[in-house]
């Protein structure tokens, strides 16, 4: 007996031994990354970003990895499009696999409870949350929007497969504004019954080509991505052409490839250019204010950029993350399509203490260093500065 219990102590001793040795280090607290870059007033810090389990489950040891056989790469996003957060939840629509969930109450990462069975998803593209938790899932493969509640299980379907496209969808007092990217066209619906009350987008002069993201501001004006008119297209909630923000160019306020676009309470609109690598803020009229995001692997970069949320609810679960001098205002959540920053958390806010411009004070100050730089004036309405192409860019 005193044998084996020898040999028992020596294997434990040694297999502890093995899992420390081969757990991997504490990761490191990433640097501080402000936009636009000092001397600047700071308006956009990075927070975090989430790409797998490890990012939230924290790293597995390679004995643990041993004993379950799991891959690490199993364990992550694949090629992610649309996000949303509620309650502490980062919704991810992975387009090779299904919505995938970080919890960051629970500390997990895995799939939507609801997407199986009458709810399973085949090309989750985009995701649209109500305020009561309901969740809208475009998925242009199944040819509908597959409805799920506040807790993650599967309610029922809108739209019916075949004869459309369906690509985001957005709730809004009572309707679901869908944009169909075969027909070109938005397509609103009644939640409750599930009726296609009108469809808009082909009218008079400003119609649509290929619309793919969907944003309301706090006024109730719907502002589509139209990547095929390299343009955001501004609409009334009954399908009224508004006007338009930006133009196919290489300058400052201009698009290459516009995809998701978001709107803060304050109607500043946030669209992402996945050409630019970057998000470009405007004002409700179009003005631009600044950009912020750039091509690279390093903390505040991003790798083909697709959706960007907004969110005011959830920024307890990032306030570790934020400089102490930083005073938040929101959240701005981006995706990228590759590389190992996948979701990438900014906070929109103010360094405590300074006195900010106004937007309007802003544009003004933009518009004469621009000129400063440009030794140049600019064509009358013209808006000038070319942001940096990252490389890799095609």
């Amino acid at each position: 007996m005193k044998h084996k219990a020898k040999r028992l102590l020596m294997g434990v001793a040694t297999l502890a031994l093995f899992v420390t040795a081969c757990a991997a280090p504490p990761k490191e607290k990433e640097p501080t990354v402000f936009y636009p870059a000092p001397p600047a007033l700071p308006r956009v810090q990075f927070l975090a970003s989430f790409t797998g389990a490890k990012d939230v489950e924290g790293p597995k040891s390679a004995f643990e990895t041993f004993v379950t056989g799991e891959k690490e790469s199993a364990k992550r996003l694949d090629k992610p499009y649309g996000v949303g957060i509620y309650e502490g939840k980062i919704y991810v629509c992975d387009t090779n696999q299904t919505v995938m969930v970080f919890d960051l109450n629970k500390m997990t990462y895995g799939p939507l409870e609801g997407a199986k069975g009458p709810g399973k998803l085949i090309q989750p593209i985009n995701i649209g949350i109500d305020k009561d938790g309901t969740k809208y899932v475009t998925d242009p493969v199944r040819g509908q929007v597959v409805v799920f509640d506040r807790n993650d299980f599967y309610v029922k379907t809108i739209g019916s497969p075949g004869g459309w496209r369906p690509v985001d969808a957005i709730p809004y007092e009572g309707r679901l504004y869908v944009a169909d990217i075969d027909n070109a066209v938005i397509k609103a619906f009644d939640i409750a019954t599930g009726k296609m009350l009108k469809s808009f987008g082909q009218e008079g002069d400003e119609t649509l080509d290929r619309p793919l993201n969907l944003a309301f501001d706090a006024e109730g004006y719907l502002y589509v991505s139209d990547a095929g008119r390299f343009q955001i297209i501004k609409f009334d909630r009954d399908g009224h052409f508004i006007t338009t923000i930006g133009k196919v160019g290489t300058n400052v306020g201009h698009f290459q490839r516009p995809r998701g676009v978001a709107v803060d309470r304050s109607n500043r609109v946030y669209v992402v250019d996945a050409a630019y690598y970057n998000v470009q803020v405007f004002t409700k009229d179009g003005q631009n204010l600044l950009f912020f995001g750039e091509g690279g692997t390093k903390p505040g970069k991003l790798i083909l950029p697709a959706q960007v949320v907004v969110d005011y609810e959830n920024m307890k679960y990032f306030e570790k993350y934020a400089d102490p001098g930083f005073l938040m205002e929101h959240l701005v959540i981006v995706t990228s399509q590759f590389g190992d920053r996948m979701v990438n958390v900014f906070a929109f806010g103010k360094e405590k203490g300074k006195q900010y411009p106004s937007d309007e004070e802003l544009l003004k100050e933009l518009k004469e260093r621009l000129l400063r730089e440009s030794g140049t004036k600019p064509a009358e309405g013209e808006k000038t500065n070319e942001p940096e192409k990252p490389t890799g860019v095609k």
